[in-house]
């Protein structure tokens, strides 16, 4: 079970699924748009290759759309040679340098920006376009019309959705409330309301489809129309079921994304889901009807740069929130979390507007539908990455709580837990980088199968050490961590609290030092065989590592002696965290270790930091225990027996108390006649008690020795001066009595 105040595991590293959702633009036409082509002005700055050439006109010329060829400060080819490319191509200019992978990217994109900027002013032909193709279909020419079919196709499907979640309301009720806070208690309640969403969803599809194929069964407009809207409609509910998943609108109990404003998100994503799917089945069925291929690429032109200005505009809205998103996962989150979550809707914003451009350049190219199918699995995999990373660590993290809820984990169980959290979600991570990578090396890189195994082999076992190296390190910092003594409070304290142990163990003390020497030397380590695999000679970097440490040993000597003394105080066990220690000049309680030196908390709040080295000899005042002596002065008349038999039932009764008898080793007792002066008889009280509790000890006797002898009828010294005399006897004692000094009825023991 996930404790209650954790924080969901669903805390994202990167944006939410709902947002990247919005990336799925209708990319599906690029395919067909870049084999229907339009007539389009290729200019050439006239140092292109002839390869270069000929691969931009054989890609703008598929499907037989007209090139012409223009270079620039040059007058344009006459009409002829503009319909056939071969003549411009062998009458280029001698080829000066071959045009790089990434220019001839941009110059399709260029040169498909301008093909549906150009085609836009005929996207006002598809309605009559379609009013012609509708008159052909075969469907409904006798009986209903072909419109009222798909009608009745549409309503019978939302009917039968609709009975299906009226039927199923209550058993998914029950169901849909999580039994605890835990995320995977949320996750299964909304589990199952997805199971409804995505059952209803089918069950819709189903009846359409059966629909289609009664009343529908010629492969005509209707029918396409009808069987691209279904489709388009299934894609826009899959999107508002994935946003009722993550973020339950109207009931946040179950909800498993934590994002701000998660009502607002959703109601945009019910938008996106609605236009999207309109959007995509209009540019498809453009295709179909249009005359020429000019309004399909018109219309896919518009519609593909209003769905990317509205993700913009919606991931530029959601800035705030996706930063509060990811920095929820740290705790408190560090410097490379919040440059994260900074930079992550500008991330997102610039991936969007990469497939856009992506959408646009594949129209252009030959291979136009695999850039497309790449641009697709890129956005599924950037969904889906950190989605799957953080659920898996999540749900790993919530099966070790239930085991830490049972019984509490070792440290190095611990350690393990978190190592395991870690390893699991950096596969996912290199798994997404290995997948992506795999999509884009060839169309942008231009490398083969080949040349690419032979390059992911070397760059996975440079990874493979890297994510060897990071394991260890979170493997060591939790098993540091989970030894390391908590921080102690530092405000000042009440002197008379009872306060619990708080000196941790000898290794306790000592892991803080260690921690940061051995995670530098794995950081260290790792960076050196990386970059040893890599092909870098390390050997010049060692040995500029040894002369810089051998020149800080000559001109730091008061460095290396602090360094050792520190090493053989914390081997001796001279001190640890939380005892209280004297060095003959400072003394305090010991609240920090470092390698060369440690902080030392005065009783009035001062912190003395104090190198190793100029420490000659050292007091510990809280090791084992501690024997407290004091005195008390008693009237020459007083019966010491009878004080004797009272301190001693006052360090009975003090044994007895459970707030003060579990800190005594040894009970308070009247240790014997100290002294007896002319004013006073001095007894001499002691206890031995924990070296913590030793001054709120003394205090409480005190309080009732003093109290307990007052009611046994014990009478303290008194301060009081008989002056016998002649004359001028009066005079003299009053001088005496002056001269006398304050009653101490309670003085401390001299040593």
């Amino acid at each position: 079970m996930r404790p209650a105040n954790r924080k969901s595991p669903l805390r994202v590293l990167a944006p939410p699924l709902l947002l990247a959702l919005a990336w799925l633009a209708p990319l599906v036409t690029a395919p067909a748009l870049a084999q229907a082509g339009q007539p389009v002005t290729l200019s050439l700055k006239g140092d292109e290759s002839a390869d270069t050439v000929r691969r931009l006109v054989e890609a703008l010329s598929t499907g037989g759309r007209r090139v012409e060829v223009r270079v620039a400060d040059r007058p344009a080819p006459p009409p002829a040679a503009a319909t056939a490319p071969t003549p411009a191509i062998a009458m280029a200019p001698p080829e000066p340098a071959e045009t790089s992978r990434a220019d001839a990217i941009w110059d399709a994109f260029v040169a498909g920006f301008d093909a549906g900027n150009a085609a836009i002013p005929q996207v006002v032909r598809l309605p009559g376009d379609w009013a012609a193709a509708w008159a052909q279909n075969r469907n409904g020419a006798g009986g209903p019309g072909a419109g009222l079919r798909i009608l009745g196709a549409v309503l019978l499907a939302l009917a039968v959705a609709y009975a299906f979640r009226r039927a199923t309301a209550g058993w998914f009720a029950r169901r849909l409330k999580p039994r605890s806070e835990a995320f995977t208690a949320r996750l299964i309640a909304s589990g199952f309301g997805l199971l409804q969403d995505l059952a209803t969803i089918g069950l819709a599809l189903v009846m359409a489809r059966i629909a289609r194929m009664l009343w529908l069964p010629d492969d005509d407009l209707a029918m396409l129309a009808f069987r691209t809207a279904a489709n388009g409609a299934a894609i826009g509910a899959a999107y508002v079921a994935t946003g009722r998943f993550l973020l339950a609108p109207r009931a946040p109990e179950r909800r498993l994304m934590p994002l701000p404003r998660a009502e607002r998100h959703f109601f945009l994503l019910t938008i996106y889901a609605v236009a999207t799917p309109i959007v995509v089945t209009g540019a498809l069925l453009a295709q179909r009807v249009a005359s020429g291929p000019g309004p399909a690429a018109g219309l896919f032109a518009l519609s593909g740069l209003a769905i990317t200005l509205y993700k913009v505009w919606w991931f530029l809205d959601a800035r705030r929130d996706l930063t509060a998103l990811v920095l929820r996962h740290g705790d408190p989150p560090g410097p490379g979390l919040r440059l994260l979550a900074g930079l992550a809707p500008w991330i997102y914003v610039g991936f969007a507007v990469a497939i856009w451009m992506v959408g646009r350049a594949s129209a252009m190219m030959a291979d136009g539908g695999r850039w497309a199918q790449a641009a697709g699995l890129t956005q599924i995999i950037v969904v889906l990455a950190p989605i799957l990373a953080v659920g898996v660590t999540g749900l790993i993290a919530c099966a070790q709580a239930r085991r830490a809820a049972i019984a509490p984990p070792a440290p190095l169980s611990l350690a393990v837990g978190h190592a395991l959290r870690a390893a699991a979600g950096g596969v996912v991570w290199a798994g997404g980088f290995y997948v992506m990578a795999r999509l884009w090396a060839g169309f942008v890189f231009g490398v083969s199968t080949v040349e690419f195994a032979g390059f992911m082999r070397q760059v996975g076992g440079v990874a493979m050490l890297a994510f060897a190296g990071w394991v260890a390190l979170v493997f060591l910092r939790a098993f540091f961590d989970a030894y390391a003594p908590k921080p102690a409070v530092s405000g000042p304290a009440d002197e008379d609290a009872v306060v619990e142990e708080s000196v941790p163990s000898r290794l306790a003390t000592v892991l803080p030092v260690m921690r940061g020497v051995v995670l530098g030397a794995v950081i260290g380590l790792t960076g050196l065989v990386v970059l040893s695999k890599l092909g870098v000679d390390i050997g010049p970097l060692l040995a500029g590592f040894g002369i810089l440490g051998l020149a800080i040993s000559f001109g730091s000597q008061a460095l290396v002696r602090d360094i050792v003394s520190g090493f053989f105080f914390m081997l001796e066990d001279a001190f640890r965290i939380g005892e209280y220690v004297d060095t003959g000049r400072l003394k305090g309680t010991v609240e920090k270790i470092s390698l060369r030196s440690m902080q030392l908390r005065h009783q009035s709040g001062q912190i003395h930091t104090v190198p190793f080295g100029q420490i000659q000899s050292l007091t510990n005042a809280s090791r084992d225990w501690a024997t407290v002596k004091f005195n008390v002065r008693l009237d020459h008349s007083a019966d010491i027996e009878k004080a004797r038999k009272t301190i001693k039932k006052v360090g009975a009764a003090l044994l007895e108390e459970p707030e003060f008898g579990p800190h005594f080793i040894a009970q308070l007792k009247m240790q014997g006649v100290a002294d007896i002066t002319d004013s006073a008889i001095v007894i001499r009280l002691k206890f031995t008690a924990k070296p913590n509790h030793a001054s709120m000890l003394q205090r409480e006797a005190l309080k009732r020795v003093y109290r307990g002898l007052n009611e046994a009828g014990v009478p303290f010294a008194s301060n009081a001066v008989t002056v016998r005399g002649g004359e001028g006897g009066q005079k003299d004692a009053a001088a005496a009595i002056s001269a006398v000094p304050p009653p101490i009825p309670l003085a401390p023991a001299a040593g």
